[in-house]
């Protein structure tokens, strides 16, 4: 992976300076995003009590609103339904969401407020 970043990147190495250094640069900042990917991904959002209703009395009102949210999510436009599920469901920072979408950080940041505001407002959520 770093010796692929490294090639891609290869016009920001000075030469004269030492490759070695730029390499194990580039080697640690992957080591220090894939850590953070990892950490991210393990957080949960809900309390541990959460899990014990699944399946339980109130599944069908549980039904009702995931199915309000994705006809929400459906009527977003879709730069701005793709931030909101990049960012908020998929967990990926915004850096990482931009990459993927091939946006500006400002760029994702608006459509993901914007998204975020229009679902709020038409689930009926104040901010």
């Amino acid at each position: 992976m770093s010796i692929e970043r490294a090639l891609a990147n290869r016009q920001q190495w000075n030469e004269g300076t030492r490759l070695d250094s730029w390499m194990y640069r580039i080697l640690r900042n992957i080591w220090i995003d894939e850590g953070r990917k990892a950490t991210r991904r393990l957080q949960t959002f809900v309390g541990e009590e959460a899990g014990t209703a699944i399946g339980g009395a109130g599944a069908q009102e549980a039904a009702v609103e995931l199915s309000h949210i994705d006809r929400a999510m459906q009527r977003l436009p879709d730069d701005q339904r793709e931030a909101v599920l990049l960012v908020m469901v998929e967990g990926y920072a915004y850096k990482e969401a931009a990459e993927i979408t091939g946006c500006p950080v400002g760029t994702l940041n608006s459509r993901l407020v914007r998204g975020r505001d229009a679902l709020m407002a038409m689930l009926g959520e104040s901010a």
